[in-house]
């Protein structure tokens, strides 16, 4: 497991755990996968919905993917005051590190507003990474 992230937007809070998955990675066919664990908590007053998700994954080359779609693992959870939703996706890089973040497009269900809850950026680390400071 890496480190522990977490964000709180506008009485959201997201918080993130990523895992390198060695036993799915191949690095001598520069594939490298991890797991991520993302809890998403309503601390705030007002009843919201997760609408849509975007994230930008970002390799060691600099390379970034943007990633955008409806929900999250089929899901558009709707988080009363006090609850919270769990839940673990994953992602491949060709590289033996990079980092995402991301932001979770909600919707106030009493009033139809919109608004973005950031998703912490987090690091994607693997023991394969080249340790060497440049």
């Amino acid at each position: 497991m890496t480190g522990d992230y977490s964000a709180t937007t506008r009485g959201i809070r997201v918080s993130v755990r990523s895992f390198y998955l060695a036993d799915q990675s191949n690095p001598d066919e520069r594939k490298f996968v991890w797991a991520y664990r993302i809890r998403i908590e309503n601390t705030g007053q007002e009843t919201v919905q997760l609408l849509r998700r975007t994230w930008e994954i970002t390799d060691a080359t600099g390379h970034t993917l943007r990633v955008e779609g409806p929900g999250v693992v089929g899901e558009q959870p709707v988080l009363d005051p006090g609850e919270s939703f769990e839940y673990t996706s994953g992602t491949p890089l060709e590289t033996a590190s990079g980092f995402m973040v991301g932001r979770y497009h909600m919707v106030v269900t009493e009033t139809g507003e919109n608004f973005d809850v950031a998703i912490p950026a987090f690091s994607l680390d693997s023991p394969h990474q080249d340790s060497r400071l440049h």
